[in-house]
């Protein structure tokens, strides 16, 4: 019994997502190949997300609760870089918008300055105020000028056009300034408060990106954004494609007659363009995760990583040895929020769109926390299981849903009430699961599915 059960902790993780890569076959081959992909593809950048929160709580003990901010600046910079620019309206009000950011920077400055060197604070004041109301003049014309250009379809002054991959760099940086100016403020707080300061300075992101509209059009969305794999338009014009698609079912088209077999290989490639685009998605996260995952293991595993968590651990006592408590926080609030910044610009990517209201606590706090908590605080292997647990539940708690009342409606006469009750409300089931999954790790297996290491000895 110890050898088996000494066997099942060494080969847990093995075996863990071994049962979830069965899991998601049967759903391929009992729905489709194109829902499992999608499954995996934002399970993957969940994972992505899942493991920079990761970074924060379980290396260092670091609470954040404004990961849906950091994640928004993800895709912002995804509009930003890769968006053709649009000259009409950088024509109409770009200079002046940049000149009222210029101003508005060096008014900033000069107040901080002004304030060190030990200046009248009332001269500071109104050098302060002035400033404001020259920017704000400025600012709010050349905004009115951008928003006027083609409001229907731009409306703002559009992005770089450069290669879609170099807004994943810039996402991860973005998220990291933000982090950077973040911790410096908040990262003296007890964790209470730190969590209360992340999750408000994250609305205050959301809130200038959502109104703003001279920025990233605001409420009205971003469409086409480029993409770093083929369009499935283009795929299913490929001759490669169309011949792997023929051979594969070239017993079924050899029944059909010639217009037949037109239209059924029609059919064909365009599920399989669906499935190709979608795989090369997978390579590409998965990929991107891979290196994550190695990078974030080198560190843990070294002399640096040792020392972080020595400091979770215990703070007294570390900062008793000379340790900058303050300064290794910072640290890892920024790398870790780095990586939520990726995670989101490859978000956007994926979706090919923008959309500022998705931004939703319950999406980009809630379930990212429950996914790191389930798979196992500290494990970073146990952040990417966690990912595909919840986010597959998420996904099929619906189909799961009605596959429950079907079967109870086989043994239950129509026109039942409670029955009635529980159709109507479905999809709320996986909000249900979400609480009830965590309420049993948390009881069960505290530590989570793949507990950290050292903790399990």
């Amino acid at each position: 019994m110890n050898n088996l059960n000494t066997f099942w902790q060494a080969n847990k993780a093995i075996a863990c997502f071994t049962i979830m890569g069965l899991i998601l076959l049967f759903v391929g081959l009992n729905q489709s190949w194109a829902l499992v992909l999608g499954i995996i593809n934002l399970s993957l950048i969940s994972a992505i997300m899942a493991l920079g929160v990761n970074i924060q709580w379980g290396y260092a003990g670091l609470f954040n609760v404004g990961i849906m901010g950091f994640a928004a600046l993800g895709g912002v910079s995804v509009v930003l870089i890769a968006q053709q620019p649009v000259t009409e309206a950088i024509d109409a009000g770009g200079m002046k918008m940049l000149f009222a950011l210029i101003l508005g920077v060096a008014t900033i400055a000069a107040g901080v300055l002004l304030n060190r060197r030990g200046v009248n604070k009332w001269l500071v004041s109104v050098i302060v105020v002035i400033g404001y109301l020259f920017t704000r003049y400025y600012f709010s014309e050349a905004a009115d000028l951008i928003e006027k250009v083609d409001p229907a379809i731009t409306g703002y002054l559009g992005g770089f056009g450069l290669p879609v991959a170099f807004s994943w760099v810039v996402g991860g940086l973005a998220a990291a300034g933000a982090a950077w100016w973040i911790g410096k403020i908040t990262l003296g707080l007890r964790t209470d408060y730190l969590a209360i300061a992340t999750l408000g300075i994250s609305e205050i992101i959301l809130y200038v990106i959502k109104n703003e509209d001279w920025f990233v059009r605001g409420l009205k969305n971003v469409y086409g954004l480029p993409r770093p794999v083929p369009y499935e338009v283009d795929m299913q014009k490929s001759e490669w494609l169309q011949n792997i698609v023929a051979w594969i079912h070239r017993s079924e088209l050899q029944l059909l007659s010639q217009s037949d077999q037109i239209d059924k290989l029609g059919d064909y490639v365009r599920g399989a363009s669906v499935v190709f685009v979608k795989l090369s998605y997978s390579g590409l996260i998965l990929l991107i995760l891979v290196a994550f995952i190695l990078l974030s293991n080198l560190a843990l595993n070294s002399p640096w990583g040792r020392k972080v968590r020595a400091i979770r651990d215990n703070e007294v006592a570390a900062s008793a040895m000379g340790k900058n408590i303050k300064r290794q926080h910072l640290q890892i609030f920024v790398l870790g929020s780095a990586i939520v910044g990726v995670a989101g610009a490859l978000l956007v990517t994926y979706d090919g769109i923008f959309i500022p209201t998705a931004y939703q606590p319950l999406r980009f706090t809630f379930l990212i926390w429950v996914m790191v908590i389930l798979g196992g605080s500290g494990n970073n292997l146990g952040s990417v299981l966690g990912a595909f647990i919840i986010w597959f539940i998420w996904i099929q708690s619906g189909p799961m849903g009605l596959w429950v009342v079907e079967m109870l409606g086989n043994y239950i006469q129509e026109g039942n009430a409670p029955l009635e009750f529980i159709e109507n409300r479905v999809h709320y089931l996986r909000l249900v699961f979400m609480g009830t999954i965590l309420l049993l790790i948390m009881r069960f297996s505290p530590g989570g599915i793949l507990p950290e290491k050292n903790k399990e000895l």
